[in-house]
């Protein structure tokens, strides 16, 4: 087996998976442990996966991403954690965006239920578990569905956007790095994004240590445009720190 076809095999294995083992991928191609870890390396130049103490895990990009049903099985205690650290910023805010995604559902179910609130969001997910809360107002964005995560996109989306003055946003990213900033694979996703930062007064990123130093293909936003940033304590402090000095407050919870 060629390295290119042994390293697209193991490309495959990971983003089947969420991630690949070194041994196990190692067992599977007939090939030495060294064998793998030096197709990992150039696997993570060329960008298309990110290494880990013994193995490594997917990079998204312009081909592929992952579900919204995947994204609820990975890293869930420290996104509840991290949601419920970004659902304390609310404040004194009445109007709340709440991006797409798994993280981002859940700080919106942290969000209090005892106050008057309206939520803007392009996610069903959020829309359905909000929905039942008398407390709260849900604006489904309109625009077309994309089916591997449950959220409208497209123009209709980006122009009911442009018509209100949100007092906080709540952002994902499917990559943050101080270089490139804010990225994610679909530049339909990546417009609505940046408009619903246009349209906030402020800006919280949440994201799991995972997200940081991965950058994909749509660039939507700079560090320096957020507020915030809410992530567990798996991000070194030094790395905090870093971003932080390019504006945002940084929350490791």
């Amino acid at each position: 087996m060629s390295a290119e076809e042994r390293q697209r095999r193991i490309v495959h294995a990971a983003r089947r998976a969420g991630s690949v083992d070194v041994a196990q991928l190692a067992a599977e191609l007939g090939v030495a442990k060294e064998t793998v870890r030096r197709d990992l390396r150039a696997l993570e130049g060329h960008g298309l996966i990110r290494r880990t103490h013994g193995g490594a895990y997917p990079v998204e990009s312009a081909k592929f991403e992952t579900t919204l049903a995947f994204r609820t099985t990975m890293h869930v205690p420290e996104k509840r954690r991290i949601a419920a650290a970004a659902a304390d910023l609310l404040g004194d805010a009445e109007t709340v965006f709440v991006d797409e995604g798994f993280t981002p559902q859940l700080i919106a179910e942290a969000l209090p239920k005892d106050r008057p609130l309206t939520v803007l969001t392009a996610s069903l997910a959020t829309a359905g578990a909000l929905a039942e809360n008398p407390e709260t107002t849900v604006l489904l964005l309109g625009g077309r569905v994309r089916p591997g995560t449950l959220a409208t996109v497209d123009h209709w989306t980006t122009k009911m956007l442009s018509g209100f003055v949100i007092d906080l946003a709540y952002i994902g990213a499917n990559g943050i790095s101080r270089e490139y900033g804010l990225t994610t694979p679909d530049p339909a996703v990546s417009e609505v994004k940046a408009q619903a930062m246009r349209a906030a007064r402020r800006t919280v990123f949440t994201g799991v240590h995972t997200k940081f130093g991965a950058v994909s293909f749509c660039r939507f936003a700079r560090i320096g445009d957020l507020e915030t940033i809410v992530t567990n304590n798996a991000l070194p402090a030094s790395e905090a720190h870093r971003y932080a000095l390019q504006g945002p407050q940084v929350i490791r919870v």
